[in-house]
């Protein structure tokens, strides 16, 4: 019989499955590398866009806090305004109370008494006088205390002295001045 030799035609085939075998593990690892690329360039774009998207909410964020400053300022601004329009409402309002206690003063006070100094801080008025009596200090308070616009009169100190052979009582005396209601206002509770 003759003899064949097969073993190098089974060592060719071997070999040439081994190739195939690689080349086909080499296809699918680039197909692998490439899928893997595509997620990959996938998800990078889409952190990117979501990056875009929170500088953008930052951006808009800053632009609207420049707004709201600028609306505080604004508010600020309204405030001081209406600040001075009611200064001034009270003012005009407070005009003729300046008139209305010089005359109730000038009614209120009696023959021989003389103010030398008149201090006002809100409501509460101070008078320092002379006076040619005491008896001319009380009637001055009993005067006051029927006024309409001025009440609660206190003396606080009241010193004779002799000039010139007079006798002149020196005085402090303290009052209210108010604005009196109307008949048909009601007090607030």
């Amino acid at each position: 019989m003759a003899k064949i030799n097969l073993l190098p035609w089974r060592e060719a085939l071997r070999k040439e499955k081994q190739q195939d075998f690689f080349t086909m593990l080499g296809f699918f690892a680039l197909i692998a590398v490439g899928i893997w690329g595509g997620i990959h360039f996938y998800h990078v774009q889409l952190i990117e866009h979501q990056q875009l998207r929170n500088q953008y909410i930052v951006d808009q964020t800053a632009k609207l806090d420049e707004k709201i400053k600028e609306i505080q300022e604004l508010e600020k601004e309204k405030q001081r305004l209406l600040d001075r329009m009611r200064a001034i409402e009270q003012l005009q309002g407070n005009r003729p109370l300046i008139v209305r206690f010089f005359d109730e003063l000038i009614t209120s006070l009696p023959e021989g008494v003389s103010v030398k100094k008149i201090t006002q801080r809100g409501q509460d008025v101070t008078i320092n006088g002379e006076a040619q009596s005491n008896a001319r200090v009380s009637s001055f308070m009993r005067n006051l205390e029927t006024s309409d616009w001025l009440e609660k009169p206190q003396l606080d100190i009241i010193q004779a002295t002799s000039a010139k052979g007079l006798r002149i009582s020196s005085f402090t005396l303290r009052f209210k001045q108010v604005i009196p209601k109307l008949s048909g206002e009601e007090e607030d509770t």
